[in-house]
């Protein structure tokens, strides 16, 4: 059973910085990658990007491109989410995410991860 831990949240300024990081534990060296997502209150669950474990291919979607990067330490098993600056529009709980291990895809669905940690709040005021 993979387990997922994310810290690093915070309270920060407009034009911030913070880094998040996600620990796994449990199996993860069959894990093809990982997903961070973001949910602000009376929102959906957005996917924020995403990075394969071996390669290290990432994507980030348009809204946080050029602002936040996601990258991953194999030896310490952990995925971190670089934000800078950050937007009060940035303010949301963010999760790391990670399919079952027979799914060799990273999709932006919430519904195709299988594996999610507890979350961190993130909260940028203006």
């Amino acid at each position: 059973q993979v387990q997922l831990v994310e810290s690093g949240g915070g309270l920060v300024g407009a034009g911030g910085s913070l880094r998040l990081s996600c620990a796994a534990s449990g199996g993860t060296f069959s894990l093809y990658g990982m997903a961070w997502f973001r949910q602000a209150p009376g929102k959906e669950r957005e996917h924020v990007g995403h990075i394969t474990w071996i390669r290290g291919t990432t994507y980030v979607v348009d809204s946080v491109k050029g602002r936040f990067t996601i990258s991953k330490d194999n030896a310490k098993n952990t995925m971190y989410l670089q934000m800078n600056s950050l937007q009060p529009e940035d303010t949301a709980a963010y999760y790391c995410a990670a399919p079952s291990r027979l799914k060799q895809i990273l999709t932006t669905l919430p519904s195709d991860y299988a594996y999610w940690g507890q979350g961190t709040q993130v909260t940028v005021s203006s």
